[in-house]
Formats: structure tokens, sequence, C-alpha cells
């Protein structure tokens, strides 16, 4: 394109003769300004985003062509001596070029802020005063021998370039390519401008020439503008924002700088008056932007610190509390260990679920003034979330450590007052250090986690990591996760146990027992399971699905044999008030009725809110669904608890059923439970019958019905189906 505009505009040798001028002058060197406006009409159907700002630019491009033409035609020459239609294009071209870089902009910074404006007005003013005091202002005082009427397109210019600057400056410097080209297009056209009004205002403008080659490389450049715009302008990245602070303020300190330079220069009336208030207001412009500056790092300084402490409390928070251990780990060492104390408040769900969760909300709010006073310079207490605190101490060995969470603990089992009730909360403390065995923040979390959990599990108060190949935190850890996930994958089924009448040998019913299709480590079994589960909080989710598959299961053989199946209810669903309509939803999606299930619960289930369970189970009761107390005699084993409990059996514990038939005085506890089971008017089922020896003794001893590997052991539906229609022809009694 540059070869062509050399050779048209006659930088590069060209035959003479006016035929030649007007083929040079008119149609080859305009060759160049038609073609790149097609390009930006086209990207507009790309970038339907900027789609304005290219067909802007490319009436631009079209109407600068047609006013170069017109000119010629008008005056016989270029220059800036007056012409009606060429100025009117021109002017058209100059009013497209201004919705371009405001379309433009617009797409890349969706929202401005007062700092942005700020920054754009002290540019864009110091740079209009530079240009109307050097570039304008001979010609504007007396000396100068110019109309109003010629200064109007360098006055233009100026403005324009004032327009890039001031744009620059409000994205800091951090044009991407697009807007790049368009920009240096446009400052070569600004410049081209402005030396052609200079040379023509002194008489030394000759048509041709290497100026002519200024407007040619700014076409060129938004040509290529056109061609590398992706259609997805992006605002500057914020994270690359912090790193390059300096291009946030170098234009504007640029035009600060270039004021006071105007109105140094001009002092004395040698410059015009205009520059000198452009200056003033590029000055006045510049203090507001500070004025602002001031208040923004004040209020980025409230928001940094209220992002970095808990609302409720005022204590630090989880990321407050990482960012500082991250500086305490990156500088512990053997020498100079530091430690985590993580703690969790025990029977704080008591508290709310009694008291209500503005009671709790004060309770925590009084965990910070505790232990205040037990901390030392450079230790921070945090809390986590809920009712976990965590301690961070720096240059502390684990002794140490244990002992500052033994007195932690300490402190927190002091009495606290609350609305006018003295409550006691325990709390358990899982104590790790750093570097070893923790190398990192994340690792440092989590062994003080897994130590949090060993306290509460052994409800020792305090538990110092200590790591341990066999200890399997790990382990459960992965299985929690991989839980997650087998819940909402279909990896989880049941296996089914079934019941015998004691008398005559009658399938009454089988247990549900859940298995886990584990896809690395094959068939697990409820031992694997439920912990992980119980530490997840997903005991009420899987007990759901063992209850939609017990169903599905029992769903298939009723018609045929009638066996119900036993399903275990887990503390959070016996809580659940909806239970009894969600239960009777899921028979009657089946057609199933309320005979058809029994559900199970141990003793230590209705401990947490004895009330609700009765109740739930009571409704249960009403609809027609059995319950059972499994494990019996493993628990509380309270008389009275057993007196208002609506239940319709008991499921004796196999380590009271084990030596039933050596231990006399198991088999005295067997035949006054089961004594006591009937005369409350329930059904006595005897657990963990392994041979028929203890069978025969328990059915002796009055119990009702057997469960255990001497009847059969858990299998899959399919092979229960089997297993119940040979059972038919092959009744076992062991009374």
């Amino acid at each position: 394109m540059l070869g062509v505009a050399a050779f048209a505009t006659g930088v590069g040798p060209r035959p003479s003769g006016a035929a030649w001028d007007v083929l040079y002058d008119v149609v080859l060197y305009h060759l160049s300004w038609l073609a790149a406006g097609t390009a930006c009409w086209l990207t507009a159907r790309r970038a339907p985003r900027e789609a304005l700002a290219w067909r802007a630019l490319a009436t631009t491009l079209v109407a600068g062509a047609a006013g170069n033409v017109a000119r010629i035609v008008e005056t016989g020459q270029a220059g800036t001596t007056p012409a009606p239609v060429a100025d009117t294009c021109v002017a058209i071209a100059y009013a497209s070029l201004y919705v371009a870089l405001f379309v433009l902009i617009r797409a890349r910074v969706p929202r401005f802020l007062p700092s942005m404006w700020l920054d754009g007005v002290v540019g864009a003013l110091g740079t209009t005063a530079v240009g109307t005091g050097f570039l304008l202002g001979p010609y504007l005082t007396d000396g100068g021998h110019v109309s109003v009427a010629q200064l109007a397109w360098p006055g233009a210019d100026v403005l324009l370039l004032s327009l890039l600057v001031g744009v620059s400056a409000i994205l800091g410097v951090h044009l991407d390519r697009t807007l790049l080209c368009v920009a240096g297009g446009i400052a070569l056209f600004c410049v081209a401008d402005v030396a052609l009004f200079a040379l023509s205002a002194e008489g030394r403008y000759a048509d041709g020439g290497p100026l002519e080659l200024l407007w040619q490389a700014g076409i060129l450049l938004t040509a290529l503008a056109a061609r590398r715009t992706t259609g997805d302008p992006r605002p500057p990245d914020g994270q690359e924002g912090v790193r390059i602070t300096w291009r946030l303020v170098a234009l504007p300190l640029a035009g600060t700088l270039a004021a006071l330079v105007v109105l140094a220069a001009g002092y004395g009336d040698d410059l015009p008056d205009t520059a000198g208030w452009l200056a003033v207001g590029c000055v006045l412009a510049a203090l507001a932007r500070t004025a602002v500056t001031f208040r923004e790092v004040r209020s980025f300084t409230a928001v940094r610190q209220e992002a970095r402490t808990d609302e409720l409390t005022g204590l630090p928070n989880r990321r407050a509390l990482l960012e500082h251990a991250r500086t305490v780990v990156a500088g512990a060492s053997t020498a100079s260990p530091a430690a985590l104390l993580l703690l969790d408040l025990d029977g704080f769900k008591e508290v709310n679920d009694s008291l209500g969760h503005g009671a709790g909300d004060e309770l925590l709010c009084q965990v910070g003034p505790r232990l205040a006073p037990a901390l030392r310079p450079g230790e921070v207490l945090a809390r986590l979330g809920g009712d976990e605190f965590a301690v961070l101490l720096p240059h502390v060995d684990l002794d140490t450590a244990a002992g500052r969470a033994g007195a932690v603990h300490d402190l927190l089992r002091q009495p606290f007052e609350v609305d006018g009730i003295r409550l006691h909360v325990g709390v358990s403390i899982g104590v790790s250090t750093a570097p070893v065995p923790a190398d990192d923040v994340q690792e440092l979390l989590r062994c003080a986690d897994v130590a949090m959990y060993a306290a509460k599990t052994e409800r020792t108060g305090v538990h110092v990591y200590v790591p341990d190949p066999n200890s399997g935190s790990g382990e459960r850890l992965r299985t929690m996760e991989e839980l997650r996930t087998a819940l909402v994958a279909d990896q989880l089924d049941v296996h089914l146990q079934p019941q015998v009448a004691m008398d005559d040998g009658r399938v009454v019913g089988v247990e549900a027992l859940l298995r886990w299709h584990h896809p690395e480590r094959g068939l697990l079994s409820p031992a694997h399971v439920l912990p992980a589960a119980e530490q997840a909080g997903l005991l009420r989710p899987l007990t759901d699905t063992v209850l939609e598959r017990s169903l599905d299961a029992v769903a298939q053989w009723w018609d045929e044999h009638r066996v119900p199946v036993s399903v275990n209810l887990s503390a959070a669903n016996v809580a659940d008030i909806d239970l009894p309509g969600k239960v009777a939803a899921k028979l009657a999606r089946r057609g199933l009725p309320a005979a058809a299930l029994t559900l199970e619960l141990v003793e230590d289930t209705l401990m947490a809110d004895p009330e609700r369970g009765r109740s739930v189970l009571g409704e249960l009761r009403r609809l027609g669904v059995r319950t059972s107390i499994d494990d019996y005699g493993t628990g509380y084993s309270s008389l009275a608890y057993l007196r208002r409990l609506p239940a319709d059996e008991l499921k004796l514990d196999r380590s009271l059923t084990a030596d039933v038939d050596v231990d006399e005085r198991a088999a005295a506890i067997v035949r006054h439970t089961v004594a006591l089971a009937h005369d409350l008017g329930l059904s006595l089922v005897a657990e963990g019958v392994e041979d028929v020896v203890t069978a025969r003794r328990l059915a002796a001893l009055g119990c009702d019905v057997a469960q255990g590997y001497a009847i059969a052991r858990p299998m899959p539906v399919g092979d229960l189906l089997h297993w119940l229609s040979a059972r038919r022809t092959g009744l076992v009694r062991f009374a």
C-alpha cells in the first residue's frame, strides 16, 4: 500500500502530465482509503459489539477520500484553501471519527469511575494546552496571518489528539492491539494535518512528497486494526493493572507536567490566553484527581479490612488467617517451628436449637474476649466459620503448642453467660505444626483438622497431630469426597438379609444393608461408608438413597411373597418432621402398603431431640409403618425411655446373643428382655444368629425372629428372589 502511495504521491518516480496527475492524485492515491474503508465495514459483521465504531471508521475514510477529491476539483490544489464541499466531507469524517473512538472505548470500559474520568480530563486538557500554546499559538496571536476558518481543522486535530491521550489515560496506557492500531492511525492523520497547515500557512507546502505518506501510513494502521480485531474486546485485567501501576499515572502525570510547562512558558503573555486557561483547568483537574485518589485509597483500605474481618465477631476471618499463616509457615524452621490450633465448639448446635441463633451468635462473640488475654504479640485468633476458630502461634514448638491448647481448652470450659443463662460448652482442639509435618498452609490446616476430629471422636479435648501411616485419616478424607460422587453416580446399592420366625421358619422380613460398588476398591460395607458419611454430613441423603433402593427391591416381590423390608434411619432423618409425608409418597409411588416397610433406629438416635423424634415415629406408626429399635442393649437402655418410645419390635444386639448357649448370665438377660418386650406388646428379633444351636437356644428363651448367618448372608436383590422361591419348600423350624 505504501509503495503504491509513494508512486502516486510523487515520492517515487512517475510519468508527468495532466492526465497522469489526475490518475495518480484522484484514483491511485485514494484506492488505499477505499480499501481500508471496505475492510472496516466488513469488520462490523464479525464484531457486533463494535459494529457502530467500524462503520463510523469506514465512513471517516470514505468521506475523507471524497473530501480530498472535492478539494482537487474545487480548488485545483491540495492544502487548506476553503472549499465548501470538501470541508463538508471533512467535517463528516471528523464527526464519524469521534463516534468511532467513543464506541471503541465504551466497549472496553463497562463502568467509568470518577478517577477514570479525571484521568482522561487531565490528559486531554494538558494535550490541548500544549497544542493550543505551541502548535496553534503562533497563529492565534497578533502575528498570525491565517483566518479562523483555516484554524478549524488543525484545531479539530489538536482536540482529536487530546481525546486520544484522554482515552489512553482512562485505560491506563493499556491499549489492546486493535485500539493501539486505530490510535496510531489517528495520531498520524493529526500530525500530517497539523504539518500541512503549518507549511501552508508559511507558503512552503507543495503537493506530493513525503508528507503524503503519513496519511497513507495512518490508513495502513487502520486497515491493520480492522484485520486484527477479534470482536470480543475485554476490559483491562485487574490483576495486571496492579502490576503496571505506573501505566495508570503516566499520562495524567505527563498532562499535568505539560500544563505546568505551558503556564511557565506563557509567563509574560508569550502564549495565547486560551492555552493558559486550559493549563489552569488541567492543574485543577489534577488536584481533583489527587483528592479522589486519597478517597479511593481510604475506601480501599476500609474494604480490605472488612474483607479480612469476620462480620459477627470482629476477629480476623479465614482469609486473614491464611495470609498470616503463609508468612509464618514460610519463615518456620525446625529450630523455630510454628503451630496452629483448630478449635470446634462442642454442644453449640444445642445452644442454637434451644435458645435460638441470636444466643448462639452472642456466645460466638464472647470467644474472642475470652481468649484475648491468653494471646501473645504476633499470635492470631481467627474465626473460620460456624463454630470453628483457629489460633496461629509463630515460634512455638509442639510441646508448647500442646500446653497452650490445654490452656485455651480450660478457658473455654468456663461458663458463658448468654441471655442471663449460664452455659457450659466444650471444645475440641486439634494441634499441628510446621514445617514438620506440614510444610505449607493447606497441609497445616489439614493436619489440624484431622487432629481436631480425633479430639472430638475420642472426647479428649486436645489432640496433637502425629503422622501415622496406619491412621487412615487420609483414606477417610478421600472416602468422604468419593462418597459425594457415589451418591449421584449410581454406585450405592443394598444387600438384603432375611429374617425368619423362630416357631415355623417363615420369612417375616429382610433387612436392607448398604453396599458401595466402589470403582477401585470393590464392594464396601457400611463399616467403610458410615463414618465418612457422618463426618461429611451425608447421613440424610445416604439414608434417603438406601430407602429408595429398598422400596424398589420390595416392590419386585411384594405381590408374591408379602415380605417387608427394614431400613435403618439416621438421627437426621428421625428429626425430620417431613419424614412421614416423604415415606408415604415413596410408598404410594410404587403402589406399596405401609406394611411393606419397617424403619429401624438405634436408641441413641432420639437423644438429641427426643420429643421431635417421638412425634415423627408416632406419625409413621399412624400411617401403618412399623418401627424397630435396633442394637437394643448397647445404648442408654433406659426403661422409662423405652416406655415412651413408639415402637413395634426390639432387636437384640449380637453382643447379647452370641454366647447365649454357653453363658447362663447372657441367657438370663435375654430371657428377661424377651419378657419385657412381650409385656410391652413388642416382638423381639435376635441378631447375630450364627449357628443352629444358638438359634434353638434363643427360640427356647422366647425370641420371636432370628437374623444371621445361620439363616442366610446378605445378598443382592436377584439372589434374594431365588432364595425366597426356594425357601417355600425348605422351611426350617428352630422352636
